[in-house]
């Protein structure tokens, strides 16, 4: 993977046809702004994000890089991060590095994209090529993954998603005097656990985003919401979203026995 091209690259270099598979290029965006208040407040370290909590040996958000790194089709991969955050800066320079950062990290999710689309126009993508937008917390993340959802989505019209068809029984909930009950039993078989990476055409996911604003929990809501139905790729179940203190031991002994494997 090659760091992401400067400001000024040679027009020859573009797509005559935004659209066109072969000519379209992809890139990854890494939210990282956030402060993930829910590991936090029950006994990570305080005076982290959750995003740079240690897991196995290094701060989570680089075994999210790290898997980046391992596809090959990707053009770069930005890391959004908020502004004033140092965290990357103390990186040495004998660190090889396959992603680069920006301070454009926003009060929300949506904002932080919007940012980073913003910033890969800046420094060359166009509105045709490809954006595969990744949970910084989602570290147990695997390169087959990504060249699944890739292979998946690349001759598709709208994009899509990794996802988990969902495996539980699904409840509803009422409450009694503050007590959650059960409602109802729902129907499950055409409900899926939404993964990342989210991958949509640079261009179309920023109108998306901009036209729902703050109310879009991931991009593919956004997209959603502007009318198309993004495409649902089989993800993993060991892509789950780094939250709550239990998951950071569970994440720490996958890739514990990933390194035993090899």
């Amino acid at each position: 993977m090659t760091d992401l091209l400067p400001p000024s690259i040679d027009p020859s270099a573009k797509a005559a046809n935004p659209q066109d598979k072969a000519a379209a290029r992809l890139w990854a965006f890494v939210p990282c702004a956030g402060v993930g208040a829910r590991a936090v407040a029950h006994g990570a370290r305080p005076d982290l994000p959750k995003q740079y909590q240690p897991v196995a040996g290094q701060p989570l958000v680089l075994h999210t890089l790290a898997a980046l790194a391992g596809v090959t089709r990707l053009a770069g991969t930005l890391v959004g991060v908020a502004a004033g955050d140092s965290f990357f800066l103390q990186m040495t320079a004998a660190q090889p590095q396959s992603w680069t950062t920006a301070p454009c990290g926003g009060p929300t999710r949506a904002e932080t994209v919007l940012g980073g689309l913003a910033e890969l126009k800046a420094r060359g993508a166009d509105d045709g090529d490809w954006v595969l937008v990744h949970d910084a917390a989602r570290c147990l993340l695997t390169p087959a993954m990504v060249d699944r959802l890739i292979d998946a989505c690349l001759d598709d019209p709208v994009g899509g998603l990794l996802a988990l068809a969902l495996p539980d029984t699904l409840k509803s909930a009422r409450s009694e005097g503050g007590v959650p009950r059960v409602a109802a039993t729902l129907e499950r078989s055409d409900k899926w656990l939404a993964q990342t990476p989210q991958m949509f055409r640079l261009g179309t996911l920023r109108a998306a985003l901009g036209a729902m604003g703050a109310a879009a929990t991931d991009e593919a809501s956004a997209i959603e919401a502007s009318g198309r139905s993004p495409r649902l790729v089989a993800g993993s179940a060991q892509n789950f979203k780094v939250t709550y203190p239990e998951d950071f031991a569970l994440a720490e002994a996958v890739l514990q026995a990933r390194a035993r494997v090899g």
